[in-house]
């Protein structure tokens, strides 16, 4: 399996590899180049505002969490290297991500000594909050109907397979500690738009997976447009999709039965990501999920194989069962191939060892039947069973079965 570039950590995985009929996989840097790009930064005009950038890169340089590729995406940004000078501002508190408000701010003091709340995140979640906006430097309330365009603009761009934050802010009193609550009333500055194409790859490996009656179900946390342009270049029927919100709605036999008939799922948090692999499991299916995230610890934990990569963080290395030595489904194949061909093997030991037995076992008590002694003594048993065990040595060789 190493030389496919698979590692196993726990043996007993390989035939659930091998055996696996549906495979549930995260949509950045499986599905995508997983080599995000910072496109664009607009203001509420839709006109490019270094403000905006600026204020992305410091939420990303202050906050102390795990950052993802968005945020080095940001922080990679050279234009602001050359301009920003951060040590002006010095970071006084962090309020974190979760996956229920889909949003992180940190508070800084700015160089006029001022206390300003800066929050990044998903911008249905961040409009929310909002209750004016930024442009040219003036402060409006905002307007149903701008809402509205500012909309229809991030629709607009998630269709074109765009990532979108927003950004907002808003300056604040000095405290001991800011939290959930301090997040309203914010001040709109615009949003920025990342840039994740898909894999020239990740099309034909689908298409080898699911000669190999693997079925393929992207799991993952973006919106849905986004989702669907992706899953759409690559090949992915999209007939149905579902989204977090319609799952907490749901029972877990609605849930199951939904599962089997979507090939998307959109918007999800780990607790969701982990009912959907267990739905699947429910309807006896053979469930791997491949994923490399913080967020995708549960769902390694709870499906059949459980499958990272080695660049995932240590959370998602330590649930996984098989970890790739390179981020491909193409790699995956190689590995379910190898996992059948062992399945096989273990199959056909079994057939072996059972009919060996089965053969002893009758020849003994039919021939008791008609002996007044004891037809076959135990070492002669034994030693039957030991010349079965060498025939059965070139088993691991076989690859007919695979």
């Amino acid at each position: 399996m190493s030389r496919k570039k698979v590692i196993v950590k726990r043996l007993n995985s390989i035939q659930n590899l091998g055996a696996m009929d549906v495979l549930c996989t995260d949509k950045t840097g499986t599905l995508t180049m997983d080599h995000v790009i910072l496109e664009h930064h607009y203001d509420v005009a839709l006109k490019n505002d270094d403000g905006v950038l600026e204020f992305a890169f410091l939420n990303s340089y202050f906050q102390t969490g795990l950052k993802n590729v968005l945020d080095r995406a940001v922080l990679q940004h050279q234009e602001l290297h050359r301009e920003l000078s951060v040590a002006e501002y010095s970071k006084t508190d962090e309020i974190p991500f979760d996956f229920n408000r889909r949003m992180m701010s940190v508070i800084v003091t700015t160089p006029e000594g001022k206390f300003r709340l800066i929050c990044k995140g998903a911008p249905e979640s961040v409009f929310d909050r909002c209750s004016r906006f930024e442009l040219d430097d003036e402060i409006f309330r905002m307007d149903p109907l701008l809402l509205q365009d500012l909309k229809e603009e991030y629709d607009r761009l998630s269709a074109d397979g765009f990532r979108v934050l927003a950004i907002a802010y808003r300056d604040c009193d000095p405290k001991p500690a800011y939290g959930k609550d301090d997040e309203q009333d914010l001040i709109l500055k615009g949003y920025i738009a990342f840039l994740d194409p898909p894999k020239e790859s990740a099309a034909p490996s689908i298409t080898v997976l699911q000669s190999h009656g693997i079925t393929v179900k992207v799991l993952t946390g973006d919106n849905e447009l986004v989702s669907r342009k992706i899953c759409s270049e690559v090949g992915l029927s999209l007939e149905e999709v579902l989204t977090g919100l319609t799952i907490e709605a749901m029972d877990d036999a609605q849930l199951a039965d939904a599962a089997e008939k979507t090939t998307l799922f959109v918007r999800l948090s780990p607790a969701h990501k982990q009912r959907i692999i267990r739905a699947l499991r429910s309807k006896r299916h053979v469930v791997g999920f491949m994923g490399d995230g913080i967020n995708d610890a549960p769902a390694l934990r709870a499906a059949d194989v459980g499958i990272s990569v080695d660049t995932a963080v240590d959370i998602a290395k330590e649930a996984a069962d098989a970890i790739l030595l390179e981020k491909s489904l193409m790699v995956l194949e190689e590995g379910v191939i190898e996992g059948r061909a062992v399945f096989a093997n273990i199959l056909k030991y079994i057939r072996m060892g059972a009919s060996s037995n089965f053969g002893n076992m009758f020849s003994v008590l039919g021939a008791s039947l008609w002996l007044p002694y004891l037809p076959m003594a135990p070492i002669k048993i034994l030693t039957n069973n030991l010349l079965y065990d060498f025939s059965q040595v070139p088993i691991p060789t076989d690859e007919s079965g695979s």
